[in-house]
């Protein structure tokens, strides 16, 4: 008798269980402060993922622990400080993350048994605690959706890595979909394109030429089968074609390179020096490899790179905004979540 009532008992549990989808956006991620310490511990997570530096052997180890977190995050806490968010003390990707993720929430609310949440790989939210907290909310599917155009070994997989270490110690786990890149979908290239078209109409000037700067990565990682600059690729001609423009008038470069290993060229500083330095005067850089706008959009490209043109003798810069939460940006996520969740909703 006690087997049937805790069969039943358990029988009942699981239909009263609330049967939802969570649907979890992740970026890059963040320190959660603007100074030494904050930075820091960030750039320990980061640098120490086999997928971003894959050669985690005694050497780097050393170098970083020894050299790196001794040295570069009190600089880069300074370029934070420039961009940081002060009426919210956190920077602008976790801001403009955390809007997004509400968006998508309002915008699909017709589906109620729908979840939204937002989480970074590195920094917070973390994945682990959105997770937990989409499960205790009854979420027994999961939607992760990378918010990386352009797939590569470092954003994509290890944001999948990070998922799969979290569900492996769970003993019920979600039924589980990631959203594969966008980086040539119709949409995102059309909203791309409209929002370049709009950026270049408010500005006091005409640009001679648009460059497209794409985080950078080691040349090495594509000789070994990434595809992402393949993607980079796809994504500016596709581009291209959109606009109207030749190669001549959108070029691709490839930014914030670090260490000494060659990365993927052209790079993005030294381009932008020689077009200035050939007489071009007048450019605006998108950065469509970017969902957001962060530390290497609006310090690396809005102000470093902009110094770097007038120096060399540019005089009109503009750097473009990301597609953020804008309405175009946040049609291409709710068209990716909702073709993704096709047969659950």
């Amino acid at each position: 008798m006690t087997n049937v009532v805790s069969i039943e008992n358990a029988r009942v549990a699981a239909e009263a269980k609330p049967e939802r989808v969570g649907v979890l956006l992740v970026n890059l991620g963040t320190p959660d402060t603007a100074d030494t310490r904050g930075v820091r511990v960030y750039l320990k997570e980061f640098l120490s993922d086999p997928r971003v530096i894959e050669n985690q052997g005694l050497l780097w180890k050393l170098a970083l622990n020894g050299v790196i977190l001794n040295t570069r995050p009190r600089r880069k806490a300074r370029d934070y400080l420039k961009i940081w968010n002060t009426e919210k003390n956190e920077s602008p990707l976790k801001t403009i993350t955390r809007a997004q993720s509400e968006k998508l929430a309002v915008s699909i609310s017709d589906h109620d048994h729908v979840v939204v949440d937002w989480a970074m790989r590195y920094g917070n939210p973390s994945i682990r605690s959105r997770i937990d907290a989409l499960m205790a909310q009854g979420c027994d599917r999961l939607l992760v959706v990378p918010l990386y155009p352009q797939y590569s070994a470092a954003t994509s997989a290890t944001v999948c890595d990070e998922v799969f270490r979290v569900l492996s110690e769970k003993r019920a786990q979600p039924t589980l979909r990631v959203t594969p890149p966008y980086y040539e979908d119709p949409s995102y290239i059309e909203a791309l394109a409209v929002s370049i078209d709009a950026h270049i109409k408010s500005l006091p000037f005409v640009p001679e030429l648009i460059v497209a700067s794409f985080h950078g990565m080691p040349q090495k990682y594509i000789d070994q089968g990434d595809p992402y600059q393949a993607q980079c690729v796809a994504t500016t001609d596709a581009l291209r074609k959109q606009m109207g423009l030749d190669a001549a008038k959108l070029i691709l470069t490839f930014q914030s390179r670090f260490g000494f290993d060659e990365w993927l060229q052209p790079y993005t500083d030294k381009t932008i020096a020689q077009l200035a330095k050939d007489g071009v005067r007048r450019i605006a850089v998108v950065t469509p490899g970017f969902s957001a706008d962060c530390l290497e959009t609006l310090e690396e490209i809005a102000q470093e790179n902009a110094e770097i043109f007038t120096h060399n003798g540019g005089e009109q810069f503009a750097a473009i905004p990301c597609l953020n939460d804008s309405d175009p940006g946040m049609d291409v996520i709710r068209q990716l979540v909702l073709r993704e969740l096709q047969g659950w909703i």
